[in-house]
């Protein structure tokens, strides 16, 4: 059997990251980033980034490897975690993918092929100028198979779509090819219910003002501009927001903590969606389904031996 790969995925404050690192420890495992977000350097606070303690107990992969004005695809993604995920197997440890961006996951758990073109800066600030409802009309018109697959509240992602369209006058999702997943993968997806998350997400706002979001925000704006897609993450944005007066903070928090919640649901939705997906609710679960992919023949012997001593 080839080597076992572990996702841990899930919607943003579910406990993804301090499980990764038990289970990594458990099963002598290395983390890969699957966030989007937490890819930047000088963007910690509203990222929820694991700490530095956390990644000196685990090995941890593709955080904070570009800086906030930098480009960096989803191609990219794929290739730099497949050298990753080569590196660890090579030093007979198992790699876990951890995160909450579906595409980052899918991607290396379907083995996409994907489109090689270019970011065009040009046409990418030409299309941020625009509001999230013409970039939808837009994509309809030049892109209709990808308009009723894609994130319509992810702006990013719409200027993504209509840059890859318009360059190679292909549909977006189409270059975006989806293959069987391998049996050496394992898709585990943390499932809480929904009011638990919501609580465990408005406590993850609040938090961020004791860590100094405002202060980390101000350090990003005296550097780069806040028309940058790294500026527009949840969090960063509404406080950008607030220091040009725009809101007052009271309510950059709430529109933070409404923002957050939208978000998690369309995580939700999305790993739902998906086949493979294996549910659990905690670590017990995670330790069950790992088990039984790293040692499958051990798990069956105590399977048969337990069905033995049943039926007596």
């Amino acid at each position: 059997m080839k080597k076992p790969i572990i996702i841990i995925a899930g919607p943003t404050a579910s406990g993804k990251t301090s499980l990764a690192i038990s289970l990594a420890k458990k099963f002598n495992g290395e983390i890969i980033n699957a966030d989007s977000r937490s890819i930047y350097r000088e963007m910690d606070i509203a990222t929820s980034k694991p700490s530095k303690q956390e990644r000196h107990i685990i090995p941890h992969h593709l955080i904070d490897i570009v800086e906030p004005d930098e480009s960096f695809t989803l191609s990219d993604f794929k290739q730099r975690a497949n050298v990753a995920i080569l590196q660890i197997q090579n030093r007979e440890k198992i790699p876990f993918l951890v995160g909450g961006t579906g595409l980052y996951l899918n991607s290396i758990a379907y083995n996409y092929n994907l489109a090689k073109t270019e970011p065009n800066l040009t046409l990418r600030n030409e299309l941020d100028e625009l509001p999230i409802a013409e970039l939808t009309m837009k994509l309809k018109s030049l892109d209709p198979i990808t308009y009723k697959k894609i994130d319509l509240g992810n702006k990013r992602r719409l200027i993504r779509a209509i840059e890859v369209s318009s360059q190679t006058k292909t549909s977006f999702s189409d270059l975006q090819t989806k293959n069987p997943k391998p049996s050496n993968f394992l898709y585990l997806v943390l499932d809480m219910p929904r009011e638990v998350l919501y609580d465990r997400i408005n406590q993850r706002v609040d938090n961020w003002k004791d860590q100094g979001l405002v202060e980390e925000t101000e350090k990003l704006m005296a550097r780069y501009s806040t028309t940058l897609p790294s500026m527009s993450t949840i969090g960063y944005k509404e406080i950008i927001d607030y220091l040009n007066g725009t809101i007052e903070y009271t309510e950059a928090i709430d529109i933070m903590k409404k923002r957050t919640r939208n978000y998690a649901k369309r995580q939700i939705t999305w790993f739902k969606k998906n086949k493979d997906a294996i549910l659990i609710k905690n670590d017990l679960e995670a330790i069950k389904q790992i088990s039984f992919l790293v040692s499958p023949e051990t798990n069956l012997q105590k399977t048969h031996n337990q069905a033995k001593f049943n039926n007596r």
